[in-house]
């Protein structure tokens, strides 16, 4: 039996051209390369800063044309141009200032940002209309466009990623880090109402600190907005920002619009300084700005190097540590700065073994470090016990339980679970909260409210908890009703109601009506007090009222108190303002319709009392950087006295402002050792 069939004439000339055609291919696709010469060296930059472009050549070894190019291209002088340098396309354009342009020498300004065409060299007259392309190409280097960094390079406009390479897709996240993943920032936004003033011309709106990106403010109104900087070298400056236009303040790039009714601030950052935004009141109206911009996290964790190891022989072990670094005066500061920022999380202690060799056998005991002598035992040490999970009926609360170890100096840090293992570790869950939830109860129903035909019956339902006492907590969708029809049989000998009829004396008593018209009635309800006489003879004071949740029990005739819980709906304001009329024998000019607002106004807070801005608080250090936070008030609007918190709008509330202080070094130790001496004399 043969082991093959032989191949057909046709079969094996198919089988030799497919041989000869992939050998073919292979050669070609390996020696397409071969073709050309080796690439030659790159060319000097385009630009000594700023970015540019250099290129190699190669040449073609064949008698052919070679496939592919023979020039190649690379970015080259990627570092920041100093602020004097100027813009690379305004000096393009500027170089053609002293060759006439039909006839006539003209100022030549860049136009950026051309759509069609942001490779050729198109230039502005000054002071005139006329735009005119003064070269079909800029130099190689030129960005395409104001905020990109793509790149010109031979006429064609080239993809630059934020790493500077070439076909790079890569991009910077709002913190200005490449590829980044925006955790080196946090967003800041909001709001800031001004408030007419006699006394103060001016305020401030927001502190913006140094390296802050992305920055937009816009006011609506008639006020005017300013700005105040102080560079890290302590330099101080002011501008007023009197027109529309891009300005360079303390070296960072300011953007300024102003229009007849509001006035728009964009920066777009890192800022080389911090900024005070202010606003100066013109008097006539409020206005409102709204800002955001992202803030730096300039105080970070940064691991620490392994301590010495615990053991000199015999096997010990090491740990490293976090400490707290300020990314604008490279020093280590104290760890409350960064436990400051929510997105800072400490990196947790990392453990190695160490000195593995085995001790001398003269002893055989392990040489202790002289500093580890004075250690207590490892232990365990439990975080405080979580919420529980459930309010009654059972539910389950955990810790965390870590085994940590102390140093001599009192620093307390994690080890492994095996250095605490000769004591049994604590439990990380139990139970709680196990007695029964509360339960509806409902009481007895009331005779009927007629005695004859068609009438209503009611009853008391409570909440009571496990111990039997009157509680809330039970779920209003559960609960019982509280009245029924009831009929009884006995004919009456009037016509009947078309409806049921609510309870009449003795069997149902009609609560008092109060100022607003609310009544007890059989469903617990809001009932609010009258109002308190005001606290002022004159101007604007306060009134009090007590608002209690009541229920009509109506068979008993009696009106029963209730936990605040059991009524529902939005509970009445048990304070407002007041006006008492002018003071010091003033008499306004009456006017109906202001008389109207003003007590309207009067009695919605939203209007009356806001929150303010009221300087910061004592720095955090003498000297070498602290942090100021500023005091967030809430203030009567007419008075500006100060007003307790609950009379503002908790979500209006400004977000929390923070600005360096004492930025000055620490004077030397030798300075301060005297000065302490000095003290303790005084003392």
């Amino acid at each position: 039996m043969e082991c093959c069939r032989r191949a057909t004439p046709g079969t094996l000339l198919l089988f030799l051209a497919f041989l000869l055609l992939s050998s073919r291919t292979a050669r070609s696709e390996e020696d397409r390369d071969g073709l050309w010469d080796a690439w030659g060296p790159w060319s000097e930059c385009s630009r000594t800063c700023g970015g540019g472009a250099s290129y190699s050549l190669r040449r073609c070894l064949s008698s052919k044309s070679c496939e592919g190019r023979n020039i190649r291209y690379r970015t080259c002088s990627n570092v920041d141009c100093p602020p004097e340098a100027g813009d690379f396309r305004a000096q393009q354009c500027s170089a053609h200032n002293d060759v006439k342009h039909h006839g006539q020498f003209y100022e030549w300004l860049p136009v950026s940002n051309d759509p069609d065409n942001p490779c050729s060299l198109k230039c502005q007259a000054k002071g005139t209309a006329l735009v005119v392309e003064l070269a079909p190409k800029v130099l190689d280097g030129t960005r395409c466009y104001t905020e990109s960094l793509d790149m010109c390079i031979s006429g064609l406009c080239q993809i630059v990623g934020c790493d500077h390479q070439l076909g790079s897709t890569v991009k910077e996240d709002n913190c200005g880090v490449c590829n980044g993943d925006g955790s080196t920032c946090r967003l800041v936004r909001g709001q800031y109402k001004s408030q007419l003033s006699a006394t103060k011309s001016d305020d401030a709106v927001v502190a913006i600190p140094y390296g802050s990106r992305h920055v937009r403010l816009v006011l609506k109104g008639p006020d005017h907005l300013y700005l105040e900087t102080k560079t890290l070298q302590g330099a101080k400056g002011e501008n007023s920002l009197s027109s529309t236009g891009t300005f360079l303040v303390d070296n960072s790039s300011v953007d300024f619009q102003k229009f007849p009714d509001k006035e728009i601030l964009r920066m777009a950052g890192p800022l080389t300084a911090d900024f005070i935004v202010k606003i100066r009141n013109s008097g006539s109206s409020d206005s409102t700005v709204q800002f955001i911009f992202y803030q730096p996290i300039i105080h970070r964790w940064r691991e620490t190097d392994f301590f010495p190891c615990s053991a000199t022989c015999g096997g010990g072990y090491q740990l490293t540590s976090a400490e707290c670094y300020d990314l604008r005066s490279n020093r280590v500061v104290a760890d409350q700065y960064c436990h400051y920022y929510p997105e800072n999380i400490k990196p947790k202690p990392k453990l190695q073994e160490c000195n593995l060799d085995p001790c001398p056998a003269s002893d055989g005991y392990k040489q202790i470090m002289p500093y580890d002598l004075y250690h207590p035992l490892p232990r365990w040490e439990a975080t405080p016990w979580t919420a529980c999970s459930s309010s009654c009926g059972g539910g389950i609360q955990s810790r965390a339980v870590s085994c940590v170890e102390e140093d001599i100096q009192g620093h307390v840090t994690s080890v492994e679970e095996w250095k605490c293992m000769y004591t049994p570790k604590m439990p990380i869950a139990q139970p709680c909260n196990i007695f029964d939830c509360p339960k509806w109860l409902a009481q007895e129903w009331s005779p009927c409210t007629v005695t004859c035909g068609q009438g209503l019956r009611y009853r008391v339902v409570l909440c009571i908890d496990h111990r039997g006492m009157h509680t809330g907590g039970c779920s209003p969708k559960t609960k019982p009703h509280i009245k029924e029809e009831c009929v009884i049989p006995t004919p009456c000998y009037k016509p009947k109601e078309k409806l049921p009829v609510e309870a009449k004396l003795p069997w149902f008593k009609q609560a008092q009506e109060l100022e607003e018209g609310a009544a007890v009635s059989e469903e617990p309800s809001f009932i609010p007090e009258a109002w308190s006489a005001c606290t002022v003879t004159c101007g604007v004071g306060t009134q009090v009222r007590i608002v209690r949740c009541q229920v009509l029990l109506s068979f008993s005739q009696s009106v029963a108190d209730l936990p605040v819980d059991e009524c529902e709906g939005p509970k009445p304001a048990s304070q407002r303002a007041c006006y008492a009329g002018p003071c010091s024998g003033e008499i306004p000019e009456f006017n109906p319709d202001e008389t109207d607002g003003l007590f309207g106004g009067l009695q919605d807070f939203d209007e009356l009392y806001d929150w303010e801005y009221e300087g910061f608080t004592k720095c955090s250090e003498s000297c070498g950087g602290g942090v100021q936070e500023a005091v967030v008030s809430c203030l009567n609007k007419q008075t500006q006295e100060p007003a307790d918190e609950n009379l503002c709008v908790t979500s209006r509330r400004p977000p929390q402002l923070l600005k360096s202080c004492n930025l000055d070094p620490c004077p030397a130790r030798s300075s301060i050792d005297s000065a302490g001496k000095a003290c303790k004399v005084l003392c």
